[in-house]
This record gives C-alpha cells, structure tokens and sequence, in this order.
C-alpha cells in the first residue's frame, strides 16, 4: 500500500548548492527528416524562474526540450545554458517513451539519478542507498524500492520518476508532460513537488496541456506553435488572440513544406505578440 506523501515544506530550507545559470535559445530551429519541429525559436529562461510550456499537439513543446538537454542538435541556432556542468540538469521523459518490461527494480531506477556522480565503473555507496530510499519517501512510495517497476501503476511509475529527478538533485528541471494520465491524488502530490523546486530557487521547465493547472500553478508560460507565438506572465501569455493565433498556425501547418532557413518574419522576438 502507498504511504501518505510527506508534506513539503512551502519554502526551502536551505539555498541550493548550485545556483541554476540563465538558459538562452537563439534562433532555434529543431528539425526531423527535413521538416522543422521548432522554428526559428528565440527565448530566454530565468535562474528560479518557474515555466510551462504550452500549445497545440505538434507544436514542438517536446522537440525544444530535446534541443535544451542536447539529445537533438538544431538545425539553426543555439541553446546557451551557461555553463551548466554535467548533471546539472534533469530531465523525466514522458512516460510513453520509457519500455517497463524490462525487469528493473524500483530502487535501481532511483539511483540512475546518482549515475552523473556515480560513473560507469563506482558502485553506489550507502549514503546514496539511503538517499534514493529517502527520495521514494519523498513521493509517498516507502516499501516500494523492491518492487519491479512493470508491477507499478501509471501513477507509482511517475512518482518513480519524481524520485529519480530528486535523486540528481540538479538546478535545472524539465519536465515533458509529467502529469498525464495520471490520478489526482498524484497530480496533487506530485505538483507540491514542483513548487518546492521552485521555492528552493530551482529552474523548471515543464511541458504541459491542462490550462487551469498552468494558470494555478506557473507564473511564466511559453507558447508555441513551432514558432514563438508569446512569452511572459502566464496572465498574459494565456490571452484569447495568442491563443487563437496558435491554433490558426497549427491548422496552416503543411507537413510536406520545405524546410525554411530564413527566420519566419517576426517569430524569433520572445517577447508577448499581438
């Protein structure tokens, strides 16, 4: 049976150890099969600053993830994340993305956050054993660390995952579509997690498609529709003509078009459009 989740406290203790630098996108454009993802993306993200990422279905919101953890180089510009050493960034993958029959035990996949300090050949020492068992206390999953994760819900895995995230313990957390199709309760749980990243003075970036949690829960959000449609305070980013006007690009979206070189006029200032 799943524990009670621990509450977490609304503010941090004590500053993080790393303070997360300034991530800049200039001019990104992300491409697949010579067809642009991203297009001509400029934005910039604040040390601590809290942001969604939003927009129709295939409007890159994942690509520009990709582009920002280096898993995809971009076709033109660049992501500047100054100087952010190795494990200095998180990320959880969407959960459609991840094979579970492989037989890995829930405690392993908590310590693959320890793995940037582990290395391939240092076993894991005991301090970090009862950090990862303190990270799955964390996410309300105490006596969980035995189980295989094919054994677990949609929602057990995604705290998993939480856990995995708390385990690295990085300055710079992004986060694709980490609350979908998962319960309530874990949404719930799982979101006080967030905010306590943020209160600690942590960077992240979540991909998300609930309207009512961005507006509730995010001070900043981005808007996409391949291009930057607005960028800023979550009140204004979330008006009816940037929405409307994102939705009208998804619906121009020709999937056989050439892909263009040139900045589409406009779109790389991150700034609120009209």
């Amino acid at each position: 049976m799943k524990a009670p989740m621990p509450a977490v406290p609304a503010r941090a203790d004590a500053l993080l150890a790393v303070t997360p630098p300034a991530i800049a996108v200039e001019d990104l454009t992300v491409s697949y099969r010579q067809h642009p993802a991203v297009h001509h993306v400029s934005c910039r993200f604040e040390p601590g600053s809290l942001t969604a990422v939003i927009g129709p279905n295939g409007a890159g919101k994942s690509s520009l993830l990709d582009a920002l953890t280096g898993r995809v180089q971009p076709s033109t510009g660049r992501v500047h994340t100054g100087g952010l050493k190795r494990g200095g960034l998180a990320y959880l993958p969407q959960q459609s993305g991840i094979d579970r029959s492989f037989p890995l035990g829930v405690l392993d996949v908590v310590m693959l956050g320890a793995w940037p300090r582990i290395g391939w050949f240092r076993g894991a020492t005991t301090e970090q054993r009862q950090s990862a068992l303190r990270a799955l206390a964390q996410v309300g999953l105490i006596g969980f660390e035995h189980r295989l994760i094919s054994e677990l819900s949609v929602g057990q895995f995604q705290r998993v995952l939480f856990a995995r995230v708390l385990m690295q313990d990085a300055p710079v957390i992004l986060l694709d579509e980490p609350f979908n199709a998962i319960d309530t309760r874990t949404t719930a749980d799982l979101m006080r997690l967030v905010q306590h990243w943020h209160a600690e003075g942590r960077t992240v970036i979540a991909v998300l498609h609930d309207m009512a949690q961005v507006r509730e829960h995010f001070p900043l959000s981005l808007l996409l529709a391949r291009e930057c449609v607005a960028h800023g305070p979550t009140d204004e980013v979330l008006l009816p003509h940037h929405l409307k006007r994102a939705q009208q690009m998804a619906e121009q979206w020709d999937e056989h078009a050439d892909w263009c070189a040139a900045p589409a006029g406009g779109s790389v200032n991150p700034g609120l459009k009209s």
